[in-house]
């Protein structure tokens, strides 16, 4: 048993909602979601670990159910997230951590790293990119809003969030799209039909391009700093390409990667696979 506890900690008048599993004292491990979902991805995963590690799921600003204030009152750019995640870590005494990236959660964790790099025993990638020959041609439409923030290319990017698109990131990919459960993605559905919460995703996608920008830092700080590295990827993600996970060992020679045969969501169909791939790398 996993004895999943479900928290929210007061980040400095921010409510951040979190999973908490496993024993106080053990490796602390630091679970980051990415669009359109929250800390429930990682349902299947936190059980299979939770034995060997101390393991914290928050969901990140304007996600899940941390706080989503209105957009005047809180900017939405991955600087602003990774800032209240960082205070997070502090709030709740995580010192020293593993963390496991994916998505969004990729460039919040990366910026932790740069601004941290003492504080990262390991970095865990499941499809969080920092290279750029890792962005599909799926980011074309976003690229277009940051060349050009038009009224018409931000609702361009409306069709990203519409139910059946949130389906199709969940199956497209897999080998059998009936063993993906219903349940993550309906969630997600259901949070984004919030009343706001389309305009704060559509602020996320046109501060993206300021991840882009950050790559460079980023792949300094692996050729710099070596951190413990393992990549797990979803080898048909339609968003972040198999390149993006092979180009880790570039600037971090001893980076290990494994790819799986399933999309963008691996943990929905290969959650036991990737703990063990965990386990046996946390381990060493």
């Amino acid at each position: 048993m996993s004895n999943v506890k479900y928290r929210s900690a007061d980040v400095d008048g921010f409510n951040v909602f979190y999973r908490e599993a496993g024993t106080p004292g053990a490796p602390k491990l630091l679970l980051l979601h990415g669009f359109p979902s929250a800390g429930h991805m990682f349902r299947d995963l936190i059980p299979l670990l939770s034995d060997k590690f101390h393991i914290v799921a928050p969901d990140l600003p304007g996600f899940g159910q941390s706080d989503m204030p209105a957009r005047d009152k809180f900017s939405y750019t991955f600087d602003a997230i990774a800032g209240v995640i960082d205070r997070f870590t502090e709030v709740i005494g995580f010192d020293r951590y593993a963390v496991y990236v994916f998505d969004y959660g990729a460039p919040t964790g990366f910026r932790l790293a740069l601004k941290h790099p003492e504080r990262i025993t390991a970095i865990i990638s499941q499809n969080g990119n920092a290279y750029e020959e890792g962005l599909s041609d799926g980011w074309t439409p976003i690229k277009a809003y940051w060349q050009d923030p038009s009224a018409a290319n931000r609702d361009a990017l409306r069709a990203f969030l519409k139910p059946e698109t949130t389906s199709w990131q969940y199956t497209h990919g897999t080998t059998d799209p009936q063993a993906v459960s219903p349940d993550g993605q309906n969630l997600d559905n259901y949070y984004m039909a919030r009343p706001g919460a389309h305009d704060v995703q559509l602020d996320l996608f046109g501060d993206y391009k300021s991840n882009v920008a950050l790559y460079p830092a980023f792949q300094n700080y692996f050729r710099t700093h070596q951190p413990p590295f393992l990549a797990v990827w979803g080898k048909n993600d339609p968003f972040f390409l198999p390149p993006g996970a092979e180009a880790f060992k570039r600037d971090n020679p001893k980076a290990v990667v494994r790819f799986f045969d399933t999309g963008h969501f691996a943990l929905e169909t290969h959650a036991a696979e990737i703990a063990r791939a965990i386990r046996d790398f946390l381990n060493r």
